[in-house]
């Protein structure tokens, strides 16, 4: 009866410790999770950084002005952007940046609704938090 018993403790053990044994398999490395983590903060940096320097331009700034809305609150609210937010204020940014980069000398009523709404997002953002 004891080998009986023992028997069945070594198979309840193997069965129970198997399933956890290949689940270590797919753990990711400390060197990967190093370098995705550090992709993301560059990432991140490179974002908030089209957002503040379309900020930092005058005729964004007259816009702004024009329509009542804090360019010094908006810089401020960069900083507590996250995550998918960031991405999407940042493409916008990236949008208006590259078409005054591009030549433009005037802003356009498309860039200018842009510019709105990527300062009333910010704003709200910073109401709400």
């Amino acid at each position: 009866m004891k080998l009986v018993r023992r028997s069945l403790a070594v198979i309840l053990a193997v069965l129970v410790s198997a399933p956890v044994a290949s689940a270590q398999q797919h753990v990711i490395g400390k060197s990967a999770l190093d370098k995705a983590v550090q992709e993301r903060v560059a990432r991140d940096q490179a974002d908030r950084e089209a957002i503040r320097t379309l900020l930092q331009r005058q005729d964004v700034r007259d816009i702004a002005s024009q329509a009542g809305l804090s360019i010094d609150k908006a810089t401020a609210a960069v900083s507590t952007l996250e995550g998918e937010e960031l991405r999407r204020v940042a493409a916008q940014a990236n949008t208006v940046n590259n078409e005054l980069a591009g030549g433009a000398t005037t802003v356009v009523i498309t860039t200018t609704t842009i510019i709105l709404v990527l300062l009333i997002v910010i704003l709200i953002i910073l109401l709400v938090d």
